[in-house]
């Protein structure tokens, strides 16, 4: 049973810039959005995905990310290249106006058009409630800039976030509150399950095959179970289906300072959600190289994508782990939730991970969900490995994947040489 009173009610602001691109092409052009059949895509590609559309266009049906072939042909509207230094400019903008209401260090600008507030300690200052106050920050958005927004309200980052995703576009003024008490009637009946932040398509399918149709199904779920197949990220499902979410604003805001093994890719194409996970695999694996050579484990990992220079931007985000660990697949599950929770669908040209809060290996942890015997065996077949590319090369023993068209990791063993790091 969850004690939801035992659990943190901050006051927590989540807010979106509506169709941002497209909006921000309307108010350089003096248009309404509304009224204006307007797309931002490359122009003269047919194959090319839209990266906006006004509202208009989607009271036609047309989708926010769709290719322009498929926008129905009894459709007139313009296409407008992307300008992303214009909606950096804007986006600069917006961060100035939260910034006005309240400290930066209250602020997590989760990507160009959506960022984050903690107002906890504001509402006294301002005597308003939090409803209030998003409210006044959304119209203050509007008349200094044009753009439209919504906005959701929650005890935590999650249940705000939820909120905005499913209720704020439909009520009218675009602002949805909700407390933990709203958890079993709004957030349990969602389906399908990749309409909750944090749940891609891919894991949306392996629920599935274990009877998980709606969020409700996955927060009555074994935990254990969840734990036992996914590792830290089912542990995360089953929280975040119970509204469950100990992140706190200021999380997102520092980095470690402490020492730590990094590793940063450039790569010589796009990649997307599909293909990026083999690059991240491989990253990995050097990185728990280091680890294992260094004999250290890692308790807060950093990740972060960088798009292709035609969309720009991009995160990097760090987790602390409970307890500290080398195991590449811990390390992966990590890496690939904040992946699902804050990939933007666009192409990827650069990966960065970083390993910190390194721990010496003789002070380990024990962890309960982990079998001692299969993490032990995990362990001495790495060391084995690693023996053999030390002496043989870092090539002299490679994985399937690393055969693959879109891996790099044999091309790059032979530019960094032999088995030296």
């Amino acid at each position: 049973m969850i004690y939801y009173d035992s659990l943190p009610k901050r006051n927590i602001v989540v807010i979106d810039m509506k169709s941002f691109f497209a909006t921000v092409e309307c108010v350089e052009r003096n248009l309404d959005p509304f009224t204006t059949p307007l797309v931002v895509a490359e122009p003269n590609r047919n194959g090319a995905m839209t990266l906006a559309v006004t509202p208009y266009m989607k009271s036609l049906g047309v989708g926010s990310r769709t290719r322009i072939y498929e926008i129905p042909s009894n459709i007139k509207y313009t296409t407008v290249p992307p300008r992303m230094s214009k909606y950096v400019e804007y986006s600069k903008k917006v961060v100035s106006i939260f910034q006005d209401f309240v400290s930066p260090e209250d602020i997590h600008v989760y990507s160009i058009d959506e960022s984050f507030l903690d107002v906890t300690d504001y509402l006294k200052l301002y005597n308003l409630t939090d409803y209030q106050l998003t409210k006044k920050i959304i119209d203050t958005i509007y008349e200094k800039t044009g753009l439209l927004s919504s906005a959701g309200i929650g005890p935590n980052m999650l249940i705000a976030k939820i909120a905005m995703d499913t209720e704020a576009k439909h009520t009218k003024d675009g602002i949805a509150k909700w407390t933990y008490e709203d958890i079993p009637n709004k957030m349990w009946p969602i389906s399908p399950l990749s309409e909750f932040w944090g749940i891609g398509r891919r894991m949306e399918r392996n629920l599935n095959l274990l009877g998980i149709h709606t969020i409700g199904d996955l927060a009555h779920y074994d935990v254990k179970k969840l734990k036992n197949k996914y590792g830290i990220m089912g542990e995360e499902l089953w929280n975040h289906a119970n509204g469950i979410d100990l992140a706190r604003i200021g999380d997102f805001n520092t980095s470690p300072k402490d020492k730590s093994y990094g590793h940063s890719q450039v790569l010589f194409k796009d990649y997307d959600d599909e293909n990026i996970q083999i690059i991240v695999r491989e990253m990995i694996e050097v990185l728990t190289f280091r680890l294992r050579k260094n004999h250290k484990r890692t308790s807060v990992i950093g990740f972060g994508i960088g798009y292709s220079q035609t969309y720009g931007g991009g995160f990097y985000h760090s987790r602390k782990l409970p307890t500290p660990t080398k195991d590449k697949d811990i390390i992966y599950e990590v890496c690939n939730t904040m992946f699902q929770k804050f990939y933007e669908d666009y192409p990827i040209r650069k990966v960065s991970i970083s390993l910190g809060g390194l721990k010496d290996d003789n002070l380990e942890q024990l962890n309960l969900f982990e079998s001692f015997e299969e993490k032990v065996k995990k362990e001495n077949i790495d060391e084995a490995v690693d023996k053999i590319k030390n002496k043989y090369g870092k090539n002299s023993i490679i994985k399937a994947s690393n055969l693959l068209k879109d891996s790099t990791i044999i091309e790059r063993n032979k530019k960094i040489g032999g088995h030296r790091e």
